[in-house]
């Protein structure tokens, strides 16, 4: 009976392993499993799934809350995988023209001719297991292997938009002009990623995709043309003078699209955001500007309401020149007069008013919010910008009018507010938990990266924040199979610096997460600036998910 019931055993999932407390990394045997178990839970969702990122060889499940995720961790070993459907959906054909600069390098690595290349690319059905890396860019696998091709020793700094490569036992297109070490084999016109269609990646995880062979290159599925935007009056809002190092729209960001890529993005000090937004009586989620180091200024366009939250600083009130001067003695009222606003208090900013931001006394990232919202073009359902894939509006520049919304919750604004204490001149402390792949390790690293000072470097951007100091001894050589990461992750790339992953990070990632910093500790990360110190702190299990969960064999 023993042995009946061991060859019988339904294939499971293997192990999983927490990704901080709000996301669990499900193990599985190989990629067939996990076609299968992305399937399973895009058919039938778990209590709390918010988003489900397939990779090579793991699932990466984020709950929407610590209990929830425990929760979904502990299902996950309990579901019985079966294989995924298949549907007559039809294919996804995409003619390619076969002149790619490493076409004759991958004949030689798989011992074919450069005819047997377009042969064997063009003669199998690919199916695309899962996205990642950039919008539109899906992981396609064949029905052999025949084209397993590694990926070049050097990766170029600019791989060309349409380029159709072949990385390990994957086939995908670029969908956008980016850095890239797969071997490029052709090119093609097909929009790979396109805002205007109402489904914007041409594929999707489960779609079946066919090459075709054609002699050139035609852009196919051009949307209609797009007329000139009109610049049109805007009669309530903010002109932007002087945008500082970098002011971007931010909201709360956007949910659910990491199955295509595409981050989440969103304010970087999500309870700076909802502060503004309350205190001017907006919805949580309205978009509002996000700046750093200072430098933003801003002229009314009409009356308007006004809070900045975020580090404190000085917010200056300049008079426009041309204001008639009240009978009053008041010199607030005076042309060109000066006063000032409190940070996390409401305060008005009259027409023709110019908010000048000075340089943070603390912290790093301001957040100004206007009574309605910032009115900008919602894309994918949220106005943020999104500085790693290029979605959501551009920075903002000099001379642009921002447009008032109408995203108010409430018919009064807000009583001023106390804020957090914001990273000075002395160390930040965030708090770490174990990463999945804390094992890749030697086992002094995890006192390695708590016991020392962090020195956040130039190099830091909305993507991540990249770190220096001693660095990090891994036990395991080679390459990690490319996995779901999030916000939070201390990935430590081979020359052992670790880079934490910030709101705009890639959906996946194919080095090690050695923790994850607490997703109550990124609103404090977000304001620590170039040039301070981070030290990490781990903490200690709790019943929040921060145990590995390991199936127990069968008897």
């Amino acid at each position: 009976m023993e042995s009946v019931m061991q060859t019988t055993t339904a294939k499971r999932v293997r192990s999983v392993r927490p990704v901080g407390t709000r996301a669990v990394l499900a193990e599985l045997d190989g990629l067939q499993d996990v076609l299968a178990l992305q399937d399973m839970l895009n058919k039938s969702p778990l209590p709390g799934q918010v988003d489900v990122l397939a990779a090579a060889e793991t699932v990466m499940l984020v709950g929407e809350s610590a209990a929830a995720t425990r929760a979904i961790g502990l299902r996950l070993l309990e579901l019985e995988l079966t294989a995924p459907e298949v549907t007559d959906s039809g294919l996804v054909v995409i003619d390619t023209v076969y002149d790619g600069d490493d076409l004759a390098d991958v004949a030689e690595l798989t011992g074919l001719s450069v005819e047997g290349v377009v042969a064997a690319h063009t003669g199998q059905i690919w199916t695309v297991a899962f996205a990642g890396f950039a919008p539109g860019f899906g992981y396609m696998v064949g029905q052999n292997e025949v084209l397993t091709v590694p990926r070049r020793s050097s990766p170029r700094t600019a791989v060309p938009a349409g380029s159709v490569a072949l990385g390990g036992q994957y086939s995908a297109v670029y969908p956008r002009r980016s850095p890239g070490g797969w071997q490029l084999i052709g090119r093609t016109g097909a929009r790979m990623w396109d805002l205007d269609r109402a489904q914007p990646a041409l594929v999707r995880p489960g779609d079946r995709v066919q090459y075709r062979a054609v002699r050139e290159v035609v852009t196919a599925g051009d949307s209609a043309a797009r007329e000139p935007e009109k610049e049109h009056h805007v009669e309530s809002g903010l002109r932007i003078l002087n945008p500082g190092a970098q002011s971007l729209i931010q909201d709360l960001g956007r949910r659910g699209y990491g199955p295509l890529g595409v981050p989440a993005a969103g304010a970087l000090d999500r309870a700076s955001l909802r502060r503004a937004n309350r205190l001017v009586g907006n919805a949580p989620s309205a978009a509002a500007i996000e700046s750093v180091n200072g430098g933003l200024t801003v002229e009314a366009v009409g009356d308007q309401v006004i809070a900045v939250t975020g580090a404190p600083t000085t917010l200056t009130i300049e008079s426009p020149s041309w204001v008639e001067p009240e009978e009053s003695d008041d010199v607030d009222v005076q042309p060109g007069a000066k006063r000032t606003a409190l940070m996390a208090a409401p305060f008005a900013l009259l027409d023709g008013e110019v908010l000048t931001l000075g340089a943070p006394e603390a912290g790093f990232r301001n957040y100004v919010a206007i009574r309605g919202g910032v009115d900008v073009p919602e894309v994918l359902g949220s106005r943020s910008a999104d500085t790693m894939s290029g979605i959501g509006p551009e920075p903002l520049v000099i001379k642009q009018v921002l447009a008032v919304g109408d995203a108010t919750a409430s018919t009064a604004v807000g009583s001023p507010e106390l804020q957090p204490d914001f990273p000075g001149a002395g160390v930040t402390v965030l708090d770490v938990v174990p990463g999945p792949r804390a094992d890749w390790f030697h086992p002094e690293a995890l006192d390695s990266l708590c016991s020392q000072e962090w020195l956040v470097t130039p190099q830091s951007n909305r993507v991540g924040m990249r770190l220096d100091g001693t660095p990090l001894k891994r036990t395991r050589e080679g390459e990690l199979p490319s996995e779901g990461t999030m916000a939070g992750a201390l990935q430590i790339p081979p020359a052992g610096l670790p880079v934490l992953f910030l709101a705009d990070h890639p959906i996946t990632g194919g080095y090690p997460v050695i923790g994850v910093v607490r997703d109550e500790h990124l609103d404090l990360a977000a304001q620590v600036p170039i040039g301070g110190k981070i030290r990490f702190r781990l903490v200690p299990d709790s019943p929040n998910f921060t145990t590995t969960f390991t199936k127990t064999p069968e008897k």
